[in-house]
């Protein structure tokens, strides 16, 4: 019975063998995706004379994989805001590209990579739609959601316009209750922070943020102002005066002392006086009327 070591030299003399009869591929990672294409149609055709299962056939297998991982990166990159780790998308599309090579006849004139691409995609699909539910959803609804989608998507197509409720249940063959079960699935699929931006490119606050609204600065002005007019009420009418010149008027402090037979150093004084006393009254807890000071 032949050893272990006897065992591997073997495989390696039987893939020695298989790639003296292909081009010499020194990376096939670095391989640009045009002679990907020619290599690939060429390598299929040696796979489909070896038997499955053996060291060469696993050989040329692996070749097409590494050979043709630029379309699961391509595949892969619609996913990206899936919520689901580039690492893990990658590895699943990996899965389909396999099981598409597995099922591949260069016979029927196609090109493989038209035939992985939806094999690759359908992989990662599936593997998001079992694994990317936020919260427990049955089976069913999973499937009605995605059918829900795909309706809407075909039919806004075709109308020009999004679908009305009665023509996605026409679609879909399903009742109101249903088409509102879909739709409330489809809430469970991905949870997202508050704090998420709207896009890579947006700084604000997140879009759910958005809509539970926020507090408005506005507010606090408006505050402020309901509980300034009882004070200035209280004020004396010769300082009333002076604020209305001052912050309706805006006038300076020289013009205010001409108006009123008064100097600018003592239109200075009675200002910062009467603005002390209404900030103290302001922050104060129960807020006493400032005094009326001549």
């Amino acid at each position: 019975m032949p050893n272990r070591s006897s065992t591997a030299r073997t495989a390696d003399d039987l893939a020695s063998r298989v790639a003296d009869d292909l081009p010499e591929i020194a990376d096939p990672l670095a391989v640009s995706t045009a002679d990907a294409r020619t290599l690939s149609v060429i390598l299929f055709r040696r796979l489909r004379s070896l038997q499955e299962g053996t060291p060469a056939y696993s050989y040329v297998r692996n070749t097409l994989v590494e050979l043709n991982l630029s379309l699961v990166k391509y595949a892969a990159t619609r996913f990206r805001r899936s919520g689901e780790s580039w690492e893990d998308v990658l590895q699943v599309g990996t899965v389909g590209l396999i099981k598409a090579i597995n099922r591949f006849d260069p016979e029927r004139g196609c090109e493989f990579m038209s035939f992985a691409l939806p094999t690759v995609l359908g992989e990662i699909r599936r593997h998001l739609r079992d694994t990317g539910w936020s919260v427990h959803v049955p089976r069913r609804l999973q499937e009605l959601r995605l059918d829900l989608a795909k309706a809407n998507d075909a039919l806004e197509q075709e109308l020009g316009r999004p679908p009305t409720d009665a023509q996605l249940r026409a679609r879909l063959h399903v009742s109101e209750a249903e088409l509102r079960e879909g739709r409330i699935a489809a809430n469970g699929f991905v949870s997202r922070s508050l704090d998420v931006p709207v896009d890579d490119e947006d700084g604000g606050p997140g879009l759910l943020a958005r809509r539970l609204g926020a507090d408005d600065a506005a507010f606090e002005k408006i505050e402020n102002l309901e509980t300034l007019k009882p004070l200035v009420a209280a004020l004396c009418a010769r300082d009333r005066t002076i604020l209305a010149l001052r912050f309706g008027e805006e006038l300076t402090q020289s013009e205010i002392g001409e108006r009123l037979g008064l100097s600018q150093m003592h239109v200075s004084r009675l200002l910062s006086r009467i603005l002390g006393g209404l900030r103290t009254a302001l922050t104060a807890d129960r807020p006493d009327r400032p005094g009326v000071q001549r």
